[in-house]
């Protein structure tokens, strides 16, 4: 394939920028065009290399926030203060420069149109990027299978895709947002500031009895404490599908 180099069963691509939008202060979607790319599930990722000129090489994975569409591929970077990769993504790179990818990389994580269970989504800040490309492939597929996305995140201001999210629920096609703000909250919302607990859970997602399909994404500690308020509301284990990331490039 051209622009590639084979890895085992995935090839580097040599992808071009061909937009960047902010969306949010420290976060930024890359709209990327790759030549030859084989398409991918909704919760996959890429792995991302960087050269320097003295030959110095660095490799972080982040997901892929898009529905599958030719040979396009979105990426939604949060930056990192002391993230070398993350800072060139968010700040520097621009239309038209070149990108190396590799993937698409998992098949545990993902989500399908095929699948006809109700989907109960938990995101913790910029783990809401796969579950986005889940919400989005649906909508592409034109399917109104039963979606409740629950989304920690800091403020109101660190809402990834904000707009998008707005518009897509007010849609009123089956899907279904809670916002569960740990720092700051907006004018009269009715819950204090807090993280997602037990009494969030029973409010605001899909009962177990529904037996939906679970989706967790976020840092490490987040995902392990929303699996386990799952398990103890009795959604069942082997239903809950988790996927983290650490402060130091991983999964995002």
């Amino acid at each position: 394939m051209a622009g590639t180099t084979v890895l085992g069963r995935l090839a580097w691509y040599v992808a071009t920028v061909v937009e960047g939008r902010q969306e949010t202060r420290t976060a930024r979607t890359l709209v990327l065009n790759v030549p030859s790319w084989p398409g991918h599930d909704a919760g996959q990722h890429v792995d991302v290399r960087l050269r320097a000129a003295d030959g110095y090489t660095a490799v972080r994975s982040y997901s892929i926030a898009n529905a599958a569409q030719n040979e396009r591929v979105e990426l939604t970077v949060e930056e990192l203060a002391d993230g070398e990769v993350s800072l060139y993504l968010v700040r520097t790179i621009a239309p038209g420069d070149p990108l190396e990818i590799r993937g698409p990389v998992g098949g545990w994580f993902v989500w399908r149109p095929a699948f006809i269970e109700p989907v109960q989504l938990v995101a913790g800040g910029s783990g809401i990027v796969p579950l986005m490309a889940m919400i989005r492939t649906r909508a592409a597929a034109g399917l109104q299978t039963p979606f409740r996305l629950l989304y920690s995140v800091r403020t109101p201001e660190n809402i990834i895709y904000a707009a998008e999210l707005q518009r897509r629920e007010s849609e009123g096609q089956g899907l279904t947002i809670a916002y569960a703000f740990t720092r700051a909250t907006p004018a009269g919302w009715p819950r204090p500031p807090a993280r997602i607990d037990a009494a969030f859970l029973s409010e605001a997602a899909l009962p177990a009895g529904e037996d939906p399909a679970c989706y967790i994404c976020g840092p490490t500690g987040f995902v392990e404490s929303a699996a386990a308020l799952l398990e103890q509301a009795g959604y069942d284990p082997k239903r809950i599908k988790t996927e983290r990331f650490g402060p130091t490039g991983g999964i995002s």
